[in-house]
């Protein structure tokens, strides 16, 4: 039986609670947060967890063998050394850390002491991105394009850009589901809050092969988007998260390429292209919740010491992006290289 503590119950901490009290191989012995009034609301719907306002007395328990943490981006990396520190296995709510230099100090203090260390990407963990995965693998062809939409009307951060908080879903989706790697990145945006970071933004990140990558996230937008369209060379996806059932719907459509040569002097090739439409059809999901699956592959990997999907490695990769993303949108859109960035950071 694994002692889970939550640190932070404001937005998220009550999702990891409600998830890790339904595990039957995990026990949630206490929550931590420096707000009365949420500690009290915990106590009425889990009488016999330990609330506290002290990480310390948590990190002492010798009952708490996890740390689910969900607090702000800046506190990440302070409270996940002293959990690991203290010989605790993490689990760190997105984005891992602030900076990469501190992701990785977190994976080598992890190493040393054989501890579990994920990161909570929770979407990788959905039935539809596990799925998209499968199709991008096995049915796809080459890749051509991931061209996402996350918008709504808040809620606005005070620690970090809409970039980190909203980008972050679908740079881990990308690293998920894709082999290759970005090299590079561009970004533009603005904040319309006097003092306060940038809510509206455009990325494009760019890869050795022809695949492009373009993500738009937005603050301030009147209605929720969150939709998603990955081409490929044999066939192309359309995943709307909103979609009560059917998220995925995969086409068979796209494009046929062929040379036509023609003799005119010179050996001259015309690119001829050809339009293929087939069939639609909706794949059928595993409609588990994401972070409950999550948790207790969590659970799994302590009980075994096994690496997560989802590790500090995975972690480091998309804080690397959000580094180079800010790096650029300081500087108007500029294309920064992640190597530059990391030199930089």
């Amino acid at each position: 039986m694994i002692g889970f503590a939550v640190v932070g119950y404001g937005y998220w901490g009550p999702n990891l609670a409600r998830n890790i009290a339904e595990i039957p191989d995990a026990r949630l012995t206490h929550v931590c947060d420096l707000n009365k009034e949420r500690l009290a609301k915990v106590k009425a719907r889990y009488p016999t967890v330990v609330i506290t306002d002290s990480l310390e007395d948590v990190l002492r328990d010798p009952h708490v063998d996890a740390i689910a943490i969900a607090t702000p981006v800046s506190t990440h990396f302070r409270i996940a050394m002293q959990a690991l520190m203290a010989g605790k296995h993490v689990l760190v709510e997105k984005p891992m850390t602030s900076t990469s230099e501190e992701a990785k100090r977190l994976i080598e203090e992890a190493a040393r002491r054989n501890l579990v260390l994920a990161v909570d990407h929770t979407f990788v963990h959905t039935g539809a991105v596990r799925k998209m995965r499968e199709i991008v693998e096995n049915g796809l062809g080459e890749m051509y394009y991931y061209d996402s939409v996350r918008v709504n009307l808040g809620l606005f951060q005070h620690d970090v850009s809409v970039i980190w908080d909203l980008a972050v879903h679908d740079l881990s989706i990308l690293d998920y589901i894709l082999r290759e790697k970005p090299v590079a990145v561009s970004a533009t945006g603005m904040s319309h809050v006097l003092g306060e970071p940038e809510n509206i933004a455009y990325l494009n990140l760019f890869f050795e092969s022809k695949l492009i990558a373009h993500i738009h996230v937005n603050w301030l937008a009147p209605v929720k988007v969150r939709r998603t369209l990955v081409g490929g060379s044999r066939k192309m996806i359309v995943y709307d998260d909103l979609e009560p059932s059917e998220k995925i719907k995969v086409y068979d459509k796209g494009i046929t390429l062929s040379d036509n040569p023609r003799n005119s002097g010179e050996k001259i090739y015309e690119m001829l292209v050809g339009y293929r439409t087939g069939d639609m059809y909706a794949p059928e999901l595993d409609i588990t919740e994401a972070l409950s699956r999550e948790l207790r592959q969590f659970v799994s990997c302590v009980e075994r010491n096994e690496k997560p999907i989802v590790d500090g490695n995975a972690g480091l990769r998309v804080v690397r992006i959000l580094e180079a993303a800010t790096h650029s949108l300081a500087q108007r859109g500029r294309v920064v290289e992640l190597g530059q960035a990391r030199m930089i950071a």
